[in-house]
């Protein structure tokens, strides 16, 4: 695969997990709410802390994103 492929399919790629992290994010805070529910706030912690490492990598892949987008300098 040629470097112009592989750089057309991470431009693919990139949007694509950033979608599937903020789904995942989603979903761990509404399992967090269930822990915290059942009593088990550490865990409930633990967990919206996962949600947020995932958003911090969605803002590492808008970075990456937006440096495909970027001139070649």
């Amino acid at each position: 695969m040629g470097e112009m492929d592989e750089l057309k399919k991470l431009a693919v790629l990139l949007p694509h997990w950033a979608e599937h992290n903020a789904e995942h994010a989603e979903e761990f805070r509404e399992w967090a709410q269930r822990a915290e529910a059942a009593g088990r706030t550490v865990a409930a912690q633990r967990i919206r802390e996962a949600a947020a490492a995932l958003e911090q990598a969605n803002q590492a892949l808008a970075g990456a994103i937006a440096s495909l987008g970027e001139a070649k300098g």
